[in-house]
C-alpha cells in the first residue's frame, strides 16, 4: 500500500507518523514535506498547490491512497482531480472546502440553516463598510472572506482600529484577492475550544477538543500566529456542551452541506466559543488544524488509516473511533521574530523522544547534512501524560533540551487550562 501526504508542516508530520502505525502501509510520501520528515516518509519536492505535479505523480508511481492536508489544496480541488484518475482520497472535495475558503459561504450557511454563530454583514465595497464602522459596536471583529494562512482575522478594539482593518484588506490587499470582500461580525466573549471531527457526509465523530493559543508572546499577547501551541482534551468542552454543540451545530452542518449538494467527506474543523448564550461557531475549517493536530492524534487509539479509508468510503458508521483517556500538550518553538520577520537556516538538534513524547517537524530542511530551520513555526514538542498538569511538564522538559539557537516558544501553554480544571 502506497499512501501520499500532501503538505509540508508539523500538522502532516503528525499525520504521517500515526499512519506509519499502519502495517499495510509500505511507504509513505510527503509532497513537498519538509527536512526534519526525511526519516518518516519520502520527500517528493512537489508543491502543495501544484495540482498537476501531484496528480502526474500519483499516477505514475501508483498511489493506492492520498491524504490532501492543507487548505489550499482542497480549496483548489485537488481532492476532485485525484478521484478523477481512480485515487481515494481524504479530503473534501472543492465544493465542500469553500466551508473554509469562504467566509461568506460560512457565514450564510449558518444564517440559512440556524447555526449558532456571531451577527455579521458581508462588504465587498470599502466605502460601505467604512460607513458601517462609523455606528458598529466595538470591540468587532474584521475578517478577510477568503484564505490568509490563519492570520485573516482581526479583533478590532476601536472603530479607528476595526476601520484600518478594512483598508489594510481591501485597499492595501494585505492578504491579496482574499480580502477583496470582508465580513464584519458581533465580537463574542467566553472561551475558545476547537473540535475537530471526522465525517463522511452523514456521520460525525468529533475528536478530542482541544485549546489553541493564537498569539505570539506569553499572556496572550502579540500579533497573532497560526498557533503557538496547544493542550487537550480542553476543560471548558464539557459533556453538557458537548452534547449542545452535537445537537445545534455539529450534525446541522453536516445535514446543511449535504441539503446544498456539498457533502462533506475528511475533518471538519469547528472553531467553537462557549458564550452566555450558549456555544456558537467562531470558524469552520475543512481540514485537521495545526497545531491541534500535533495533540489530538497522539491520543487517537483507533488506527488513523482505517478511519481515513472508511471516511472516503463513506462507511463511518461501521468504523472504532476511540480516543485514550490521557492529556496532551505541544508546545511550538518558532523562529525569532515570527510572525512578521526572522531568518531561517539555524542547525536544529532534537533530543530523544520516548512513547508518551514527540517532536513534529514544521519547518526544516537538510543542509550539509544538518537539519535546519527553513520558516517561522518550526517544531511542535508534543507529551502525552494520565493528566494535563503532568503533559504541560512534560512537554515543557523536553522543549528545553531542543537545541536551536534563533528559537523561541511561549512559557504559558495550557496555564489557562490549568486554571479552569482548578475551578
Amino acid at each position: 500500500m502506497k499512501i501520499m501526504v500532501v503538505g509540508g508542516g508539523g500538522r502532516e508530520h503528525a499525520i504521517i507518523k500515526k499512519l506509519r502505525e499502519n502495517r499495510e502501509i509500505e511507504e509513505i510520501y510527503a509532497l513537498p514535506g519538509n527536512g526534519g520528515m526525511k526519516d518518516d516518509a519520502v520527500l517528493v519536492d512537489i508543491g502543495a498547490k501544484d495540482i498537476d505535479g501531484i496528480v502526474n505523480f500519483a499516477k505514475e508511481n501508483k498511489i493506492d491512497f492520498a491524504v490532501v492536508a492543507p487548505d489550499d489544496p482542497l480549496v483548489l480541488g485537488c481532492v476532485d482531480a485525484l478521484n478523477e484518475i481512480g485515487i481515494p482520497c481524504f479530503g473534501p472535495k472543492a465544493n465542500a472546502a469553500i466551508i473554509e475558503g469562504s467566509k461568506v459561504f460560512s457565514k450564510n450557511l449558518m444564517k440559512k440553516y440556524g447555526i449558532p454563530t456571531a451577527r455579521y454583514e458581508v462588504f465587498d465595497d470599502m466605502e460601505k463598510a467604512l460607513s458601517y464602522l462609523e455606528t458598529a459596536p466595538v470591540p468587532t471583529v474584521v475578517k478577510a472572506d477568503g484564505l490568509a494562512l490563519g492570520k485573516g482575522v482581526i479583533i478590532a478594539a476601536t472603530r479607528d482600529e476595526a476601520k484600518a482593518a478594512v483598508r489594510s484588506m481591501m485597499e492595501n490587499k494585505i492578504f491579496g484577492e482574499s480580502g477583496s470582500r470582508v465580513v464584519i461580525e458581533e465580537f463574542l466573549e467566553g472561551p475558545e475550544v476547537s473540535v475537530l471531527s471526522f465525517t463522511d457526509g452523514n456521520v460525525l465523530v468529533p475528536m478530542v477538543s482541544s485549546m489553541d493559543h493564537k498569539r505570539a508572546f506569553d499572556n496572550d499577547e502579540g500579533l497573532n500566529t497560526g498557533g503557538m501551541g496547544t493542550v487537550a482534551p480542553n476543560p471548558y468542552y464539557t459533556k453538557e456542551v458537548s452534547d449542545e454543540c452535537m445537537e445545534k451545530i455539529f450534525i446541522p452542518t453536516i445535514e446543511a452541506m449535504k441539503k446544498e449538494g456539498r457533502e462533506f467527506r475528511g475533518c471538519l474543523y469547528f472553531g467553537l466559543m462557549i458564550t452566555r448564550d450558549g456555544p456558537k461557531v467562531i470558524e469552520y475549517n475543512c481540514r485537521f488544524g495545526d497545531p491541534e493536530t500535533q495533540v489530538v492524534l497522539p491520543l487517537l487509539e483507533s488506527d488513523l488509516f482505517t478511519i481515513m479509508k472508511a471516511v472516503s468510503e463513506g462507511r463511518l458508521n461501521e468504523t472504532e473511533v476511540k480516543f485514550s483517556n490521557k492529556a496532551a500538550c505541544c508546545v511550538i518553538v518558532a523562529s525569532k521574530g515570527y510572525p512578521v520577520k526572522y531568518e531561517s537556516g539555524f542547525e536544529i538538534e532534537l533530543p530523544e523522544t520516548d512513547e508518551n513524547s514527540d517532536i513534529f517537524v514544521a519547518g526544516a530542511k537538510i543542509k550539509d547534512g544538518k537539519t535546519v530551520s527553513a520558516g517561522g513555526r518550526v517544531l511542535g514538542v508534543t507529551a502525552t501524560a494520565k493528566d494535563l498538569k503532568t503533559a504541560i511538564n512534560d512537554a515543557y522538559k523536553l522543549t528545553e533540551k531542543v537545541k536551536f539557537e534563533n528559537g523561541f516558544y511561549r512559557k504559558d501553554i495550557g496555564k489557562k487550562a490549568l486554571k479552569a480544571l482548578e475551578g
